[in-house]
């Protein structure tokens, strides 16, 4: 097959074709077929299964998860790195700056690793959080314990840390591992870092997350005299065509999910 493409000089389409023969897109165009055989005629029925179908297409594509990262949750851009030199300096002799990363999930049992691990979010905001450290001399904590519906398993918390030191070599200063929510990652980190003498938090979070965690973060630390500062991760921009962009992927489904989910949470004051 790869011959064929090659042969026909289409190699670039193989990320297209690919997203257009892999679910959910067979299944939608079979969906229309379906519905047109088995309903002609009645307006409203088809109307209704045409909106349907295009409300799975569009919020299963990174266009649309984009979209409402920008306009609807409006995540805070990257940290750049003349910023990252300008908090190194500034964290030369001081003692009030930390690295506060949010744990993003859990898994009870790898056993590839005989042991508890982080999901993928987690070790994504845990190798950031410490890359920034290493950059910065601004030592780490680390919030997260057990979810609201998580299987019996160590602390987020204690899981990362044991990552961290086992695998980076770079022990988190302070651990808060009895929080179940973003919420409460806050309520829970705050008065820790401030006892402390914590005055400037750097929040390492995904960016679909980095509004909420935000918001979180400042009311828990409104009368604490505590500098709340976005350092959102996993900006990156796709390599891919802008075709695959409207295009239904399991990537654009995660992030039209994520994003959608911090956007309804937001509203409902979660």
């Amino acid at each position: 097959m790869n011959s064929l493409f090659v042969l026909l000089g289409i190699e670039s389409w193989k990320p297209v074709l690919t997203a257009l023969l892999l679910p959910p897109v067979p299944f939608l165009f079979l969906i229309l077929i379906g519905a047109r055989l088995i309903l002609p005629r009645r307006g409203l029925g088809w109307t209704t299964v045409v909106l349907s179908v295009a409300g799975i297409w569009i919020t299963s594509t990174t266009g649309f998860g984009r979209a409402v990262e920008q306009f609807v949750l409006q995540v805070p851009p990257a940290i750049k790195m003349n910023r990252v030199n300008e908090l190194k300096a500034q964290a030369k002799g001081n003692t009030n700056m930390a690295i506060v990363i949010l744990g993003g999930g859990v898994e009870p049992f790898a056993p590839e690793y005989g042991v508890s691990n982080l999901g993928f979010a987690s070790l994504e905001r845990l190798r950031y959080g410490l890359w920034l450290s290493r950059e910065t001399g601004i030592p780490v904590a680390f919030t997260g314990g057990l979810g609201w519906n998580a299987a019996q398993s160590a602390p987020e918390a204690e899981v990362a840390n044991r990552i961290a030191t086992q695998d980076f070599n770079r022990p988190l200063h302070w651990t808060e591992d009895q929080s179940r929510d973003t919420r409460e990652n806050a309520q829970r980190t705050i008065p820790m870092l401030k006892k402390a003498g914590i005055t400037h938090i750097l929040l390492v979070t995904h960016g679909y997350h980095m509004p909420r965690a935000r918001r979180a973060f400042e009311e828990a630390a409104q009368d604490g005299g505590i500098k709340i500062e976005a350092a959102p991760m996993g900006m990156a921009a796709r390599l891919e065509g802008p075709a695959l962009d409207w295009l239904p992927t399991g990537l654009g489904y995660f992030r039209s999910r994520s994003a959608i989910r911090e956007g309804v949470a937001r509203m409902l004051g979660a």
